[in-house]
């Protein structure tokens, strides 16, 4: 039985763990909420109509583009870890991001690492993989901006995003290269590890310098197995899902009604892919990121339809956040549903020993 104190620091841990990300969360409102506001003047009401215009329909085909992005968004680290396969990645991939929405840090970690062994894939293996896969996004997210300056030049040249683009290309040429170096040195590799053990040891922790050597040579050696060869298709894809993101915005665009002569279509997904970089930010950026791509289409088609642009806006970050929550939702019952059947099914005996199986 928990006693009244057990209770009360039981809440105090769970408000001090809520209370960073929800407080980031709240002021990334408001400053994306200030930034509108120099825009123009907002009719809330037409915000509502807007979003209310949006039929069923239409949000049939958002939900099939949001489900199209998950498909290229799980393409690279179904490539990185072996035995995964594409349907498992996209389980894997929307079940982490659930964890890590709702749950304090390392909660994707940890339902990644119970969800490979479900799948008798070595932990290892399937974090090498996860790993890999984040650094790929990291550098496709700040590819986006280059791209996203040739496409809204195709409507109007703009050197202040040229500047955008470059450098943001620069950062991810960097992030690239960085990657392929590190993970193809065994070198590198042993010198960053004795010096990780030889800064944890001046803490007075007890280290097994060569125990941390051989542990990161064998992380790498176990990359660098899937890194050839799959660096240059996991930035396509992620890329492609990048873009996926640009064009359910369009879509919410013209389903509230905003046509191609007000906002088009290069400067609404040239301004999603210039504004990638934000997604950084708690939230992918929701507030920050809304507010000035909304800016950047309201600058061209016109504060009158700045209050339908919210409201696509609005209807963009729903299906996109809110929508992939649902189908980690439905991918953690449907994981939960498919482990308990085969574990029902499998003795225990028959379990490979040091890999036991993680009950859900």
């Amino acid at each position: 039985m928990v006693t009244a104190e057990g209770s009360s620091r039981i809440r105090g841990l769970l408000a001090r763990r809520w209370f960073k990300p929800v407080a980031i969360l709240v002021l990334s409102i408001i400053v994306g909420w200030f930034i509108i506001r120099f825009v123009g003047s907002i009719s809330w009401s037409a915000v509502g109509s807007a979003i209310r215009s949006v039929s069923f329909l239409e949000l049939v085909a958002l939900i099939l583009l949001l489900l199209i992005r998950q498909v290229f968004n799980a393409v690279p680290i179904a490539r990185f870890t072996p035995g995964l396969g594409l349907r498992r990645a996209m389980v894997n991939d929307v079940s982490a991001n659930l964890a890590g929405t709702v749950a304090p840090p390392p909660g994707d970690v940890v339902v990644r690492i119970a969800q490979f062994r479900t799948w008798d894939i070595h932990p290892v293996d399937g974090m090498a993989g996860a790993t890999l896969n984040m650094l790929i996004f990291y550098g496709a997210r700040f590819a986006a901006p280059a791209l996203g300056f040739a496409i809204f030049s195709l409507y109007s040249f703009d050197s202040g995003k040229m500047v955008t683009g470059l450098v943001s290309l620069v950062i991810a040429i960097a992030i690239v290269t960085a990657l392929v170096a590190v993970l193809q040195s065994d070198a590198v590799a042993e010198s960053l590890a004795r010096r990780a053990a030889r800064a944890v040891g001046s803490m007075k922790a007890k280290v097994d310098e060569q125990a941390w050597v051989d542990a990161v040579v064998d992380f790498r050696q176990r990359i660098g197995k899937t890194l050839n060869g799959n660096v240059l298709p996991g930035l396509l894809f992620m890329m492609l899902g990048i873009i996926m993101d640009a064009l359910i915005l369009l879509a919410s665009v013209r389903f509230v009604g905003i046509g191609e002569a007000q906002a088009p279509w290069a400067v609404v997904v040239g301004s999603v892919l210039l504004a990638y970089p934000l997604t950084i930010l708690p939230m992918f950026g929701l507030g920050v990121m809304d507010a000035i791509i909304v800016a950047a289409i309201t600058d061209v088609a016109g504060v009158e339809y700045e209050s339908a642009l919210i409201g696509a806006a609005v209807v963009w970050r729903v299906i996109t956040l809110g929508g992939t929550l649902g189908l980690g939702a439905l991918a953690m019952a449907w994981w939960r549903a498919t482990t308990r059947a085969v574990g029902s099914a499998t003795p225990v005996s028959e379990t490979t020993e040091g890999d036991a199986r993680i009950d859900p």
